[in-house]
Parts: structure tokens; C-alpha cells; sequence
């Protein structure tokens, strides 16, 4: 049984170095690791800005700032521009699969590779096997791997969280030497594509932050909802 929200106990963390903006410190919201998750209990989360990292459902709840902005995708008015266009089309040659897990080492040394290439400056270098688990696993049956071959070469996985309202885009890792594809983009895509098929209204992608560019690229996909005062309203 779904428990109410008012029923749930959350924590805070002690002042901590942003990982997104430069000379800050940041706090963060957790929900009890010791509460019962469902798929009800977290699509509703995710409604408020909630995301999910392993099996722990945070938010961002700095004293001084307010950067860190919930962003999604309504997908049915979502309208590709020229260059999302020209990715969807380069792509159509991929396969794509679903599987159980991503504990194999194909999997593991895609992320491996594309860690060590792509965020060497970033919280998850160097790239470590337990922590990988630990991030990417499926704490409430909600988690779908996508795979996606070229030919018989894995080039990106997609860890997805399917929401009784949406997808949520929780990470991808890709091919760092096929940057022409555009594989980032294209596993948005295949997702925004996919919720529509699904009857599903949204696909979140986290937090959008205008100062931080590796975040920001969010606003690309138009029109794009943001979590402002407790409300979704359009970005643009």
C-alpha cells in the first residue's frame, strides 16, 4: 500500500561541495532508505522534484539556492528541432534491447570506457564496479536497461525508470569513440518516442541548471516543463 505523504520521514545532509556550480556548498533532501517504494509512491516523488540515485530518492534543499530546477518532457507537444532530427535519422540502424540487468561485462566496460573518456573531472572517476551496481540497479521493479548495437557492437545503454506517468531518464552511457551519432541525444529521443507509445505524458530528465553547462543542455528539448514554486509551467 502507497503511503501518504505526510506519513514519510526525510533527512537532510550536512553542507556539502556542489557538484554542479563552482564554489558552493549544497544540501541535500532525502526520503527514509528505510521506507517502502512503490511505483505509486514514486511517481508521485518524482511529480515534486524528486529524483531517484541507486535506491536512495533525493532532492536538492540548499539554504541559499535554488539553481537546481526539475525539468521534464510533455512528450505529445515535443517537437524535434533540425539537429534532433538529423540524430534520430543517423540512428535508425541501431538495434535496440531490453535486459534484466547491466552486472555483464559488456555492459560494465561501455561505462568503464566511457567514464574514464567523457567525465574524468566528475564525482563518478575513477570508475568503480560497486559503484556502478549501486547506482544503476533496480530497488522497486521499475527499471528498464535499454541497449542499443550497432551491429553486434554495444554502443549505449539507457537506465530507465518507468513511472505510472512518464519515463524517467535516469542515466546513459554511450560509445565515447561514435561521437557523430549523437547517442546521447538519441536515447532521449528513443525515450520520448517510447512514452508516447506507452500512453505515458512525460519523460523527466532531472535537474536543469542554467550555469552549469553539462546540465543545461536540458532546454534543447522544447517545450520543456520546469518545477517552479510547487508548479510545472513551460521554460519558455
Amino acid at each position: 500500500m502507497t503511503s501518504s505523504l505526510r506519513d514519510l520521514k526525510v533527512y537532510t545532509t550536512y553542507p556539502h561541495t556542489c557538484s554542479y556550480l563552482p564554489d558552493r556548498e549544497a544540501t541535500t533532501l532525502f526520503i527514509d532508505p528505510r521506507q517502502d517504494i512503490d511505483q505509486a509512491l514514486y511517481s508521485r516523488l518524482s511529480q515534486l522534484g524528486f529524483r531517484r540515485s541507486g535506491s536512495h530518492i533525493y532532492r536538492p534543499h540548499c539554504a541559499d539556492c535554488r539553481a537546481c530546477i526539475p525539468a521534464r518532457i510533455p512528450v505529445e507537444r515535443f517537437r524535434p528541432d533540425r539537429s534532433q532530427r538529423r540524430i534520430w535519422r543517423r540512428n535508425q540502424d541501431l538495434l535496440v534491447m531490453h535486459s534484466q540487468d547491466i552486472r555483464d561485462e559488456e555492459a560494465y566496460d561501455l561505462y568503464y570506457r566511457y567514464i574514464e573518456q567523457r567525465h574524468a573531472d566528475g564525482d563518478m572517476f575513477p570508475p568503480d564496479r560497486e559503484q556502478y551496481l549501486s547506482f544503476l540497479n533496480d530497488p522497486w521493479r521499475v527499471t528498464r536497461y535499454l541497449r542499443f548495437y550497432d551491429g553486434e557492437q554495444l554502443v549505449a545503454v539507457a537506465v530507465v525508470d518507468e513511472l505510472e506517468d512518464g519515463l524517467s531518464a535516469i542515466y546513459t552511457f554511450f560509445e565515447p569513440e561514435q561521437e557523430r551519432r549523437g547517442l546521447g541525444v538519441f536515447a532521449i529521443l528513443w525515450q520520448i518516442q517510447r512514452a508516447r507509445d506507452l500512453g505515458l505524458a512525460h519523460v523527466y530528465l532531472g535537474y536543469w541548471i542554467e550555469n552549469c553547462q553539462k546540465m543545461r543542455y536540458k532546454d534543447r528539448y522544447q517545450p520543456l516543463e520546469l518545477l517552479v514554486e510547487g508548479r510545472w509551467t513551460a521554460s519558455r
